[in-house]
């Protein structure tokens, strides 16, 4: 059987069990009801493709530069890399959305939601993506950074064609797990009043009374952003483990 074919009769399998489930539950469907608010689901899952596609590119960035401060000689960028590390993921993200928006960014005049959202969902991101980043680069081993500056590779040249084609392949698949945790988590911004695709979901759940009509949408909007990342990263694994 092929890998395909079987990935395909898994899915029937599950599909045919969660048919099943919903055959034997007694409820009433509201489709049509859910239908009239189908361009809010529709702004909702946009305005979550957006949130997320900012807090991917800056959670990246982030956790780039905190793994190098993790991985710092220097005393005091260390202990400001593993600070920042260490304080957020410690603490919940809800709690972390609640100061960002209704002390910090008060604080500092900073009013634009979707700003701030992103700022504080890709500092959460981020924190898990430096540890990530840090545990690809400390598992090359040493011997071959040596090895790298005995035949003159500069330390720009040793990053390039040593360190990062090793690395890369070590954290793709950590990475994309944290890549897709984002993307839910950013359901989280609607505490914060963000319209993006829970809240909308939610509001059209308090306006039709429809609790699964609301909520199905919702669970098959997130595995069209979720299942392309997993399936990008599988072929960038591939593609790195073949490269090295």
């Amino acid at each position: 059987m092929s890998r395909r074919l079987a990935h395909i009769l898994v899915v029937a399998v599950f599909a045919a069990l969660i048919a099943l489930a919903f055959s034997r539950v007694d409820y009433t469907w509201n489709w049509a009801g859910v239908w009239e608010y189908r361009q809010k689901f529709v702004q909702g899952w946009l305005t979550t493709v957006g949130l997320s596609l900012a807090a991917l590119l800056a959670s990246s960035l982030i956790g780039s530069v905190a793994a190098l401060l993790l991985q710092s000689s220097q005393p005091l960028l260390e202990a400001v890399g593993r600070v920042y590390v260490e304080l957020i993921r410690g603490t919940p993200l809800l709690v972390q959305l609640l100061i960002g928006f209704y002390v910090i960014a008060s604080a500092v005049g900073l009013e634009n939601r979707f700003v701030v959202g992103v700022l504080v969902l890709s500092l959460f991101s981020g924190a898990y993506m430096a540890e990530i980043f840090r545990g690809g680069l400390a598992a090359i081993p040493k011997t071959q950074i040596d090895a790298a500056r005995a035949i003159g590779l500069s330390p720009l040249q040793t990053l390039r064609f040593v360190i990062l084609p090793q690395a890369v392949r070590l954290v793709l698949p950590p990475v994309a797990g944290q890549l897709v945790s984002l993307v839910k988590d950013s359901s989280l911004l609607s505490v914060i009043a963000i319209s993006e695709f829970t809240l909308n979901a939610q509001e059209v759940n308090s306006f039709t009374y429809s609790t699964l009509e609301s909520y199905l949408p919702l669970a098959v909007g997130y595995l069209i952003l979720t299942l392309p990342l997993s399936a990008l990263s599988r072929w960038l694994e591939a593609r790195f483990l073949y490269e090295t």
